[in-house]
């Protein structure tokens, strides 16, 4: 599960890190992946929408089993 929510985060990568932030993995628990906005992202007043819109709405439709994603 791991290797597969890695992929998809490798995925979003390229285009959080064109604006100067970073995406990274924490923790996966009972559906539920915790990451960390890294950089720019981590103090964007839009992270909270990349996070649902982007980040979690990827990793859901890639992999069924997750219902969300939290930031720490």
């Amino acid at each position: 599960m791991i290797d597969r929510i890695q992929a998809v985060l490798d995925e979003i990568r390229p285009a959080l890190q064109a604006d100067g932030g970073d995406v990274e993995f924490i923790d996966y628990n009972e559906g539920v992946v915790t990451v960390r906005m890294k950089g720019a992202c981590g103090n964007c007043p839009m992270s909270l929408m990349t996070l649902k819109n982007g980040i979690e709405a990827r990793m859901k439709a890639r992999i069924p089993e997750i219902q969300g994603v939290e930031s720490i």
